[in-house]
Protein backbone atom coordinates (compact mmCIF):
# COMPACT_ATOMS: atom_id res chain seq x y z
CA UNK A 1 0.00 0.00 0.00
CA UNK A 2 1.13 3.23 -1.41
CA UNK A 3 1.94 5.77 2.07
CA UNK A 4 3.08 9.35 2.76
CA UNK A 5 4.18 9.85 6.15
CA UNK A 6 5.14 13.56 7.33
CA UNK A 7 7.09 13.82 10.21
CA UNK A 8 9.03 17.40 11.91
CA UNK A 9 6.00 19.47 12.55
CA UNK A 10 5.79 20.94 16.30
CA UNK A 11 5.25 24.35 18.48
CA UNK A 12 7.31 27.13 17.77
CA UNK A 13 7.54 30.76 19.00
CA UNK A 14 7.51 33.41 15.77
CA UNK A 15 10.44 34.15 14.16
CA UNK A 16 11.77 30.52 14.73
CA UNK A 17 12.02 27.36 12.24
CA UNK A 18 10.83 23.79 11.44
CA UNK A 19 11.60 21.62 8.70
CA UNK A 20 9.07 19.12 7.73
CA UNK A 21 9.61 15.72 6.22
CA UNK A 22 7.95 13.45 4.08
CA UNK A 23 8.89 10.07 3.28
CA UNK A 24 7.27 8.12 0.70
CA UNK A 25 6.77 4.19 0.89
CA UNK A 26 5.86 1.65 -1.94
CA UNK A 27 6.17 4.76 -4.86
CA UNK A 28 9.22 6.51 -6.20
CA UNK A 29 8.79 10.21 -4.92
CA UNK A 30 11.31 10.66 -8.08
CA UNK A 31 8.29 10.76 -10.34
CA UNK A 32 5.59 12.80 -8.73
CA UNK A 33 5.27 16.22 -9.07
CA UNK A 34 5.86 16.23 -5.25
CA UNK A 35 4.32 19.04 -2.85
CA UNK A 36 3.23 20.56 0.81
CA UNK A 37 -0.43 21.94 1.31
CA UNK A 38 -2.18 23.34 4.55
CA UNK A 39 -5.16 23.36 6.55
CA UNK A 40 -6.98 25.53 9.27
CA UNK A 41 -10.25 24.02 10.64
CA UNK A 42 -13.13 24.29 8.62
CA UNK A 43 -11.07 25.80 6.02
CA UNK A 44 -9.87 23.96 2.67
CA UNK A 45 -6.53 22.68 2.10
CA UNK A 46 -4.42 25.33 -0.02
CA UNK A 47 -0.91 24.71 -1.30
CA UNK A 48 2.37 25.90 -0.08
CA UNK A 49 4.65 24.78 -2.45
CA UNK A 50 5.76 21.77 -4.95
CA UNK A 51 8.92 20.32 -6.69
CA UNK A 52 8.76 18.92 -10.05
CA UNK A 53 10.57 15.69 -10.72
CA UNK A 54 12.97 18.13 -12.66
CA UNK A 55 13.19 20.10 -9.54
CA UNK A 56 11.32 23.60 -10.19
CA UNK A 57 10.17 24.79 -7.22
CA UNK A 58 6.59 26.90 -6.85
CA UNK A 59 5.54 28.62 -3.91
CA UNK A 60 2.23 30.37 -3.02
CA UNK A 61 3.31 34.29 -2.75
CA UNK A 62 3.01 34.37 1.49
CA UNK A 63 5.88 31.85 2.14
CA UNK A 64 8.18 33.20 -0.72
CA UNK A 65 11.65 33.88 0.67
CA UNK A 66 11.03 31.95 3.93
CA UNK A 67 9.93 28.31 2.49
CA UNK A 68 12.46 26.43 1.07
CA UNK A 69 11.08 22.73 -0.90
CA UNK A 70 13.65 20.20 -2.08
CA UNK A 71 13.33 16.88 -3.00
CA UNK A 72 16.17 13.72 -1.39
CA UNK A 73 15.04 11.24 -4.14
CA UNK A 74 17.95 8.52 -3.12
CA UNK A 75 15.87 8.55 0.01
CA UNK A 76 12.67 8.84 -1.38
CA UNK A 77 12.07 12.28 0.68
CA UNK A 78 10.96 15.72 0.20
CA UNK A 79 11.46 18.98 2.81
CA UNK A 80 10.33 21.56 4.01
CA UNK A 81 12.62 24.27 5.34
CA UNK A 82 10.44 26.80 7.35
CA UNK A 83 12.46 29.76 8.34
CA UNK A 84 10.68 32.92 10.09
CA UNK A 85 7.39 31.04 11.47
CA UNK A 86 4.72 33.25 11.54
CA UNK A 87 1.47 33.20 13.26
CA UNK A 88 -0.61 32.69 10.30
CA UNK A 89 1.48 29.79 9.57
CA UNK A 90 -0.19 27.55 11.92
CA UNK A 91 -1.67 24.97 10.04
CA UNK A 92 -1.68 20.98 9.36
CA UNK A 93 0.27 20.51 6.74
CA UNK A 94 0.37 17.55 4.36
CA UNK A 95 2.54 15.81 1.80
CA UNK A 96 0.60 15.50 -1.75
CA UNK A 97 2.29 13.19 -4.23
CA UNK A 98 0.82 13.89 -7.93
CA UNK A 99 0.97 11.57 -11.05
CA UNK A 100 -1.06 12.23 -13.87
CA UNK A 101 -4.73 10.98 -11.97
CA UNK A 102 -3.21 9.47 -9.36
CA UNK A 103 -3.10 11.55 -6.14
CA UNK A 104 -1.47 10.34 -2.68
CA UNK A 105 -2.03 12.57 0.14
CA UNK A 106 -0.15 12.12 3.98
CA UNK A 107 -1.92 12.06 7.37
CA UNK A 108 -1.09 15.73 7.87
CA UNK A 109 1.39 16.75 10.75
CA UNK A 110 0.42 20.26 13.10
CA UNK A 111 2.40 23.01 13.10
CA UNK A 112 1.72 25.40 15.63
CA UNK A 113 3.65 29.18 15.97
CA UNK A 114 2.83 30.80 19.08
CA UNK A 115 3.42 35.15 18.97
Amino acid sequence: QVTLVESGGGLVQSGESLTLSCVGHKMLISRYLMGWYRQLPGEQRTLVATVTPGGDTNYVDSVKGRFTISRNNAENTINLQMNNLQPEDTAVYYCNARLSVVNYWGRGTQVTVSS
